[in-house]
């Protein structure tokens, strides 16, 4: 067992509720096709993933810890939906070429697997994901650097993909509304 699956399986043991959807997923519901095959890369509890099987998706949900996973698979099997899991170092060489129709990542930045992820949708394929920014209002997600975007950037990491919808409200208007914290990106292939 790595510290990182060791770290992530501690946090997914101590969890209180089932997951959520991403907002950008569970917003965005009706711009997912009708059928294909789907991924949720680091899929932690699950909840992008049981969204999209409940949407007629084939799903795939992989992350590194085993506690995540098991209990995605359970909340699975009460709901008769069909997920694989798969317990792994998601790094490029895990990513196929030209696989999926949808792709969603939530919290979770890895920036050396951003092409590998282009490359993994499939022509027309859309790409939903939401991460923590550096210029966020609370002290929610991360604090190291590495794992939190600068301003537009998941339009620069992207760019070669159509944008379909993008926001990063940060501090304009009045922040007690909407999500403030991280930046919501889906691109098309």
């Amino acid at each position: 067992m790595t510290d990182l699956q060791d770290k992530w399986d501690t946090v997914y043991r101590s969890a209180s509720a089932p997951a959520s959807p991403a907002e950008v997923l569970s917003k965005h519901r009706y711009l997912l096709p009708k059928q294909g095959k789907a991924l949720d890369l680091a899929c932690g509890l699950g909840g992008n993933a049981i969204l999209l099987a409940e949407s007629g998706l084939t799903v795939e949900a992989w992350d590194i810890s085993s506690v995540g996973l098991g209990i995605l698979q359970q909340q699975a099997t009460e709901k008769s939906l069909s997920i694989t899991t798969q317990q792994c170092h998601i790094n490029a060489e895990t990513l196929t070429k030209q696989t999926y129709d949808v792709i969603v990542i939530c919290r979770f930045l890895d920036r050396t697997l951003c092409n590998a992820i282009m490359a993994a949708l499939k022509p027309g394929g859309l790409l939903f994901y939401q991460t923590f920014t550096r210029n966020k209002l609370d002290q929610q997600g991360p604090s190291n650097p590495d794992y939190l975007l600068a301003s537009n950037e998941l339009l620069r990491l992207f760019s070669p993909l159509n944008v379909v919808f993008y926001q990063e409200y940060v501090k304009l208007g009045d922040v007690r509304i909407g999500n403030r914290n991280e930046a919501c990106f889906i691109g098309q292939k």
